[in-house]
């Protein structure tokens, strides 16, 4: 090989070299700015879209959308047919229907709280009463109730004036309806069948959102005397733990002289049969009838 020739193999690998390892930043990339506006405009869209449809639950806590509110008049038709409407959704919910066909639904009866409460009695009280209406507690509960007495389960509808945070039932309605509730249970439990006074405890597992049917299961766990202790809680058509509860409630000493035929009739009381025996009524201390030999 001659030295001309070696010495221009030796130029051509020294300028390969500089290309191998040079530096220099690569050409300009020619962008297209309308392209990417569109696509992050058509983007942002769906995505707004989607949220506005199904809005994520965190979302609709923070954030709830704006309801009309109940009808004004209670008694107007269209809140007759508001109601009416919410009584036939009731009649078909199916966990409802489920527990009407089971095999020991004999063993259960059903009834209706307040259905027979006197108009008197009922507008000085507060779910019977201030609380009852489209928007609020529109229905009466309905309550299915082993014959027993062991146990309920208790349907109810709450309507969005019950909020506290908008879109969410306020606790304390809640721990009203709980109180109400696992109070049944355990006065259906004692021999007189009258008032108690209540500790009851109470745990939030989930917010409870308004205008939706729950259910509230209660079981009694031990009657000592006058002492009883009851367990609830409240879920949702689909079985999610909202509130759990647990409750001691005591009767009066004095409970053997208050037969109260009007609390049987806001509880709701199994069928009568014939050898049923309608209760004394006391108000305010008077003995409406003095011929009854109270036990």
């Amino acid at each position: 090989m001659s030295t001309k020739t070696l010495r221009l193999l030796q130029r051509n690998v020294g300028v390969l070299r500089v290309r191998l390892f040079s530096t220099a930043p690569p050409p300009p990339r020619h962008r297209r700015p309308l392209a990417t506006f569109t696509a992050v405009a058509v983007a942002s869209l769906v995505a707004g879209t989607l949220g506005a449809i199904y809005p994520p639950p965190p979302l609709n806590i923070l954030f709830p959308r704006a309801a009309p509110g109940p009808p004004a008049e209670p008694d107007s038709p269209e809140s007759k047919a508001f109601t009416q409407s919410l009584e036939e959704k009731l009649q078909a919910l199916p966990s409802l229907k489920e527990l009407r066909e089971r095999e020991d639904a004999k063993d259960w009866y059903e009834t209706r709280p307040y259905q027979n409460f006197p108009e008197e009695r009922r507008v000085n009280n507060l779910t019977a009463g201030a609380l009852r209406g489209p928007g609020k507690l529109a229905l009466l509960p309905l309550i299915r109730a082993k014959h027993d007495e062991s146990e309920s389960i208790v349907f109810l509808h709450l309507g969005r004036g019950l909020c506290g945070h908008d879109g969410i039932i306020h606790g304390g309605l809640l721990a009203t309806l709980l109180d109400e509730t696992l109070a049944r249970t355990a006065i259906s439990n004692f021999p007189e069948k009258v008032g108690v006074t209540a500790q009851l405890t109470l745990d939030y597992r989930a917010p409870t959102m308004a205008d939706q049917f729950v259910v509230i299961k209660t079981r009694i766990q031990d009657v000592k005397g006058r002492k009883a202790t009851v367990s609830g809680r409240v879920e949702d058509l689909n079985g999610t733990l909202l509130v759990e509860a647990s409750a001691m409630f005591v009767q009066p000493r004095y409970a053997k002289l208050l037969h109260s035929a009007q609390l049987r009739k806001a509880m709701g009381e199994p069928p009568a049969s014939k050898d049923h025996e309608e209760p004394v009524l006391l108000a305010d201390g008077q003995d409406l009838n003095p011929k009854h030999k109270h036990r």
